[in-house]
């Protein structure tokens, strides 16, 4: 098993202390969800024009590029263009990082559609992103987050499209403690769909300094510990 951090985590850490303290720390790997001010990697010379570079920099500190966090929101239907726009970009800048994954929301609105007509749209946004040039080379995976926290709703995804390009993150503190699914009804729900898994140490202290709006804090490592940007839609 390899375990990699998420940039969500280290906000203020440049490549040289992402390299210096993920090779400290005895990581693998790293899961890039933004680098300092910039959410979207894929629009930052550091990781396209320049990403031959930063890729060696990575190994050599001994890390590979797990992943790239997207914002891309498959069961938004007005974000079909963008959400084809920034696939395009992360199918290169995954390629030139030698990365395979890359994790996708759900997200959608379930005041004005059902449960199944989001996960129809969401279908329809992967298939056409699974059409795109270079996208199987890639794994796609959708996370148990925001209104997908259920495997068990997460599925009528899945199985609408069995393509092995597809697949899921699955994040443990999400189905258990959002979601209400034990572990092992998680598992089973994804049925071998797993690409990943996201693991937080969760604890509900209202009065710690770094607690966020309803209480909850992540602890991390002390010299990584820092407020996370949010804890819905991150």
């Amino acid at each position: 098993m390899k375990l990699t951090f998420m940039t969500l985590g280290c906000p203020n850490w440049d490549l040289d202390t992402i390299c210096r303290r993920g090779q400290e720390y005895g990581y693998d790997g790293v899961d890039f969800r933004g680098y300092l001010d910039t959410l979207d990697i894929t629009l930052l010379p550091l990781f396209t024009t320049h990403a031959a570079a930063t890729l060696r920099r990575l190994n050599d500190a001994g890390l590979e590029v797990s992943a790239i966090s997207s914002s891309i929101q498959v069961c938004v239907a007005e974000k079909g263009k963008e959400n084809l726009e920034e696939a395009r970009r992360t199918i290169d800048t995954a390629r030139a990082l030698n990365c395979t994954n890359v994790r996708i929301f759900g997200s959608g609105d379930l005041s004005t559609n059902t449960r199944e007509e989001l996960a129809a749209t969401g279908s329809g946004c992967i298939e056409s992103i699974l059409a795109l040039d270079g996208a199987h080379s890639l794994h796609w995976l959708f996370e148990t987050h925001d209104l997908w926290v259920k495997a068990s709703d997460c599925r009528l995804l899945l199985e609408s499209i069995p393509d092995p390009a597809f697949g899921a993150i699955w994040d443990m503190g999400h189905t258990y403690r959002i979601g209400g699914e034990a572990p092992k009804d998680t598992f089973a729900a994804l049925k071998g769909r797993v690409g990943y898994t996201h693991i937080k140490d969760a604890v509900y202290e209202p009065g710690h300094p770094l607690a966020m709006e309803d209480g909850w804090r992540y602890v991390l490592p002390a010299p990584v510990r820092c407020p996370w940007r949010s804890r819905l839609g991150c």
